[in-house]
């Protein structure tokens, strides 16, 4: 599995998309340009090519930001790509209700140890910790919307983890399921294609490397789509693709 398409500064440059894509683009940079509060309507389909967007500054030097969803500026529900630069750390925090992390690319770091490309993170409601990073790192990470009872501490290095067989030519790799919640990397074989299907409780996909496609549009390494509880869709690739994804953790 390969995390290339991703480097220490930003996603590799993006081909056109669907225009629905691109409005939604621009629907999140006038968001992040004045308001708190971006993407809280889980009854929304969200897809945001973060390779459109800048890096914003956080309450720590060098800790930069790439907000994809958030309830409150520096707390409570956020979904975001983060960048440490070299040598950069942020203060220790407490998560209310737990932090999930993806690491991209770099090697991210905290008291307990350190975690190169690809490594799955889970901390649990109530957790804390002092995340820094020596050589710099590039994470996916989610705060504070774990069910408060999933207390699993998880560290799973994917680099290392043996695929599954999905459906069809699919490869899978699942890193953490709870309640109806599930979690997991999917590989895709070029030129594969998916059955139409419903979410039941919703989706959400981080695409890696490679691009994404269903019905309404392209999406390549580096965007991120929510689909609501019941939203729809035909997925396929041209070309081998891995997505990270979540599927049944959206309000219903």
């Amino acid at each position: 599995m390969s995390f290339e398409a991703i480097n220490s500064q930003e996603f590799q440059p993006a081909n056109a998309v669907a225009s629905r894509q691109e409005s939604a683009d621009e629907d999140a940079r006038q968001s992040l340009s004045g308001e708190t509060m971006l993407n809280m309507d889980f009854s929304k389909k969200v897809v945001i090519d973060s390779n459109h967007h800048d890096w914003l500054v956080s309450p720590s030097p060098n800790v930069w930001r790439k907000p994809l969803a958030r309830a409150e500026a520096e707390s409570g529900h956020t979904t975001s790509i983060v960048r440490f630069d070299p040598n950069s750390h942020f203060p220790q925090h407490e998560h209310p209700l737990g932090e999930e992390i993806l690491v991209l690319d770099g090697i991210f770091s905290d008291e307990d140890g350190d975690y190169g490309p690809g490594t799955y993170i889970r901390n649990p409601p109530g957790s804390r910790h002092s995340p820094f990073s020596r050589e710099g790192c590039v994470l996916f990470v989610k705060l504070d919307q774990f069910d408060p009872e999933d207390s699993a501490t998880v560290r799973i290095d994917t680099r290392t983890t043996d695929w599954l067989p999905g459906q069809g030519r699919l490869q899978v790799m699942p890193l953490h399921d709870f309640r109806g919640e599930h979690v997991a990397l999917v590989k895709w074989p070029a030129g594969e294609r998916f059955q139409p299907h419903t979410h039941f409780g919703g989706e959400e996909i981080l695409v890696l490397s490679g691009e994404f496609k269903d019905e309404f549009g392209s999406y390549p390494a580096g965007s991120w789509l929510r689909s609501p509880h019941m939203s729809r869709h035909h997925p396929y690739v041209e070309e081998e693709t891995l997505i990270w994804v979540k599927v049944g953790h959206l309000p219903i």
